[in-house]
């Protein structure tokens, strides 16, 4: 008794329709351009974003962590920038105080 191997399983015709393409979280493309522009602002879109993302499961997770973490950093070397404006500002001004004019 001879046993044939079943045929091979064939391909689904192609219907020529795309696939369907998840739709990008319009605040995940804004979190990112104000991550850049006004860091406090991709900040707090960015997370607004990645909250809608998690419960809708639209596209765009990477373009919100990118504008969060991006206004992250901006925001902190816009503060360490401040900071050591200040400190240079307080160090220059004191060695101009001990002469009197």
């Amino acid at each position: 008794m001879s046993t044939t191997p079943p045929p091979p399983a064939t391909p689904p015709a192609y219907s020529g329709a795309p696939a369907p393409v998840a739709k990008t979280n319009t605040l995940a493309i804004v979190a990112l351009v104000l991550g850049i522009v006004v860091p406090l602002g991709g900040i707090i879109v960015g997370h607004i974003a990645l909250a809608q993302i998690k419960r809708t499961g639209e596209a765009g997770r990477g373009l919100a962590l990118a504008g969060t973490i991006i206004g992250y950093v901006l925001t902190i070397g816009y503060i360490l920038l401040i900071v050591l404006s200040i400190v240079a500002g307080l160090a220059l001004s004191a060695g101009y105080s001990s002469y009197n004019y």
